[in-house]
């Protein structure tokens, strides 16, 4: 039987496999039993001994998600060299250009099937994200007159969401025909705010996901 003295190791190899099932099997169809029986060896002690549940482990799955993009949007949010509407654009690019994107869309998660990780996502995004990353940049902008709004609270989730949720492919399963056309909306959006973000490299890297999702999906 299988063991594995590191419990660091062994959190996340639990991790990647209950990752991998919830998003092939949907989270309410995967139990812990599947988690287990693809643990390679280790018992249902070894997950029990690092999460109380399976929503445990899906908060778990869900924090570690984020972790990564979190230091992205950290680091850009403290550059002193970019202002505000900078700071914007090179977080779109920088997070839809990072190679850990294709992996996502070649696993081609159906978020129809794992409301629950869904609902978790969202909820970090306006809980985490909006106020902790993407509002400070906005406020930032308004100050030194690269952005120009009343509403910046507002604005900050308006941006997130429309980009996160309406604009992936894993939730509305777009093409990439209704992707484009998605992607100049938000250009076009953008633009209403003085907001020249979405680039040509934005729109061909976003096409090319979409084209990664629907050949795996």
């Amino acid at each position: 039987m299988a063991r594995n003295k590191h419990p660091e190791e062994t959190v996340n190899l639990i991790l990647d496999v209950a990752l991998r099932l919830f998003m092939e099997k949907g989270y309410e169809h995967t139990s812990i039993q599947d988690i287990i029986d693809h643990l390679g060896g280790l018992s249902k002690g070894a997950i029990y001994h690092h999460f109380k549940s399976k929503e445990d482990i899906l908060t778990a799955v869900t924090e570690r998600m984020m972790e990564e993009s979190n230091q992205m949007l950290t680091v850009i949010r403290d550059r002193s060299d970019l202002n505000g509407k900078e700071k914007l654009k090179t977080i779109f690019k920088e997070s839809i250009c990072r190679p850990v994107q294709n992996d996502i869309f070649t696993v081609a998660p159906d978020f129809h099937k794992n409301p629950k990780l869904l609902i978790s996502l969202l909820g970090d995004t306006i809980e985490n994200v909006v106020p902790d990353y993407i509002l400070p940049i906005v406020k930032q902008g308004i100050a030194d007159g690269s952005i120009v709004t009343d509403y910046p609270e507002q604005l900050a989730e308006l941006i997130i969401l429309v980009a996160n949720v309406w604009m992936n492919p894993m939730i509305f399963g777009n093409t990439e025909e209704e992707t484009y056309s998605k992607c100049m909306i938000f250009k076009q959006m953008l633009q209403g705010f003085g907001l020249e973000i979405v680039d040509e490299e934005m729109q061909e890297r976003l096409l090319e996901l979409a084209s990664i999702y629907q050949k795996n999906k």
